[in-house]
Parts: structure tokens; sequence; C-alpha cells
């Protein structure tokens, strides 16, 4: 596949997908005979998982630290696990943050609704 062909599947722009060549997110891409990226299998696989993790918020540098580690290969499992781990306990407490958020909107827009039908009086503006 062609830089723009992954670039159009992926919803990443070129310009993004060389970063993360550049920056050894993506393990080398092949070329063809005229020196093009050439976008294998493998290499897609890899454009997906980044795209993934970087919408979770994972950094370019723990990424960029997993992608060395897994060049290292199967000594490096261990300490793979560990970081993913890390990045997920991250995201969990991200995510217990944005529920609690979610409910006191929620609690918010029910009061407003009991207000507006005439079911609540004694509401008095708070924070």
């Amino acid at each position: 596949m062609t830089i723009a062909e992954v670039s159009k599947k992926y919803d990443l722009t070129p310009d993004t997908i060389r970063y993360y060549e550049k920056e050894g997110l993506i393990p080398k891409i092949p070329r063809n005979k005229s020196e093009i990226r050439d976008f294998d299998e493998n290499s897609c696989r890899w454009i997906e998982f980044i795209k993934c993790m970087r919408n979770a918020g994972l950094s370019i540098g723990v990424l960029s630290k997993y992608v060395k580690l897994m060049e290292k290969g199967p000594k490096t499992a261990k300490e793979r696990k560990q970081l993913l781990e890390g990045q997920r306990d991250i995201l969990l407490k991200k995510q217990k943050d944005i529920n609690d958020t979610i409910d006191r909107l929620n609690y918010k827009i029910e009061v407003y609704d009991d207000i507006v039908k005439g079911k609540r009086r004694d509401f008095m503006p708070e924070p």
C-alpha cells in the first residue's frame, strides 16, 4: 500500500505517518524498487496499534520505549507488560475521573429538568 492509501485507511495524514516512522514508532517500512514506501500487513498493524495508543493518550516517548523493547525480542516481555500495565492504570484513573464528572453533570441536568418542569422551586444556584 502507498502512504496515501494507508493515510486514508487509518485517517492519519501522510506527515503523521512519516513522523511516526522518523521517531521509530513504526519498524522499518519496506520500499519498492523506486524507494517508495510500500506498506505491508505488518507495517499497517503497527500503524493501527500506534494510532490506538495515541488516541488513548500514550506519549511518543512511551511508545518509542515500547517499540525499542519490542525490537530486543522476547527477553523484554516482562518490561513491556509492566509498561502497558502502567499506562492502563493511568487510563483507568482518567476513566474514573471522567465517569465522576459525567455523574455530576447528570445530576445537574436532572436538577434543571425538575426546574424547567416546575417540580422544583427551592433551587439555589451553585457551582
